[in-house]
């Protein structure tokens, strides 16, 4: 079992800039992939960003060249980086971790990001 701690999040003007960081319980381990999706209200779930422990990244179109993900697999721990913002980007922010072999998904408890205009 991980447990994923979520921290960062908070109320910023449209162009402004946040940092989401995500720490993990235990060390993680084999083939797997530490990330960020978000979730609006009334909306689904989707993949922000994400990068596996081979260093390969993700994004969303919608965030490219304004977010950048970044990992410490020493520590355990994901970053992302808000530049930019809009108030599209309002949601809650969830830290992901998912394993390959086994298929499974870890889920922080989500942080809340607010872009006004």
């Amino acid at each position: 079992q991980v447990q994923l701690v979520e921290s960062g999040g908070g109320l910023v003007q449209a162009g402004g800039s946040l940092r989401l960081s995500c720490a993990a319980s235990k060390t993680i381990l084999g083939i797997n992939a530490m990330g960020w999706y978000r979730q609006a209200p009334g909306k689904q779930r989707e993949l922000v960003a994400t990068v596996t422990n081979g260093g390969s990244t993700n994004y969303a179109d919608s965030v490219k060249g304004r977010f950048t993900i970044s990992r410490d697999s020493a520590k355990d721990t994901v970053s992302l980086q808000m530049n930019s913002l809009k108030p599209e980007d309002t949601a809650v922010y969830y830290c992901n971790v998912h394993y390959y072999y086994t298929a499974r998904d870890y889920w922080g408890q989500g942080t809340q990001v607010t872009v006004s205009s």
